[in-house]
């Protein structure tokens, strides 16, 4: 064999190998992506617990299971304005407080329906003028922006848009003398 190409070889593999450490693709490093906020594993692990009673799993996979309050984080981290970003972190903040207020018991002792009440009332509230009333409207819009990127994120999901509802860049025949049967997947492009 050549003694050039072995070294070539050796040098190759030796600064591949160099490089293994520094492509580390864990979702520990998630957090750091979060300059903008700043949120604490209980605070994530809270809004894990709000989207999963938004779209809980069942037949199909819940908002937890497909990584929904990442996508929560990220679009308020990268998409929102800095007000924004504040209103939605101090309502995160605040939330406990109005579910120990409003229900009496910390949310994780909620039941399912107790949960899903006290988010509905969350988004409903109609903030009073006083520093109450800001907190109050804190807690709306961090639970309305809750609720819609939940949405957002569970609908735009790899899970969704190949399992369930699987996209077709270009639409098949029209056919319009056939039945839709409840086993055929709806396509959302027509």
């Amino acid at each position: 064999m050549n003694r050039r190409i072995a070294l070539r070889h050796l040098a190759l593999i030796s600064g591949g190998l160099a490089l293994i450490p520094s492509c580390d693709f864990s979702s520990d490093d998630i957090l750091a992506a979060y300059e903008n906020l700043k949120v604490t594993a209980s605070q994530k692990q809270l809004l894990g617990s709000i989207s999963d009673t938004i779209i809980p799993a069942g037949e199909l996979k819940g908002a937890l299971e497909l990584e929904v309050p990442d996508f929560i984080l990220v679009m308020v981290n990268d998409c929102m304005t800095e007000e924004n970003q504040q209103l939605f972190s101090t309502g995160l903040a605040a939330f406990p407080d109005f579910a120990k207020n409003t229900a009496g018991k910390k949310y994780d002792q909620l039941s399912t329906k107790e949960k899903e009440d006290l988010i509905q009332t969350g988004i409903d509230l109609q903030p009073a003028e006083n520093s109450e009333g800001e907190k109050d409207k804190a807690v709306s819009y961090f639970l309305n922006t809750t609720k819609r990127l939940t949405m957002q994120g569970y609908m735009a999901s790899e899970y969704i848009q190949t399992e369930i509802i699987p996209y077709s860049l270009i639409p098949g025949p029209y056919n319009g003398a056939s039945l839709i049967s409840e086993s055929q997947n709806p396509r959302i492009n027509g």
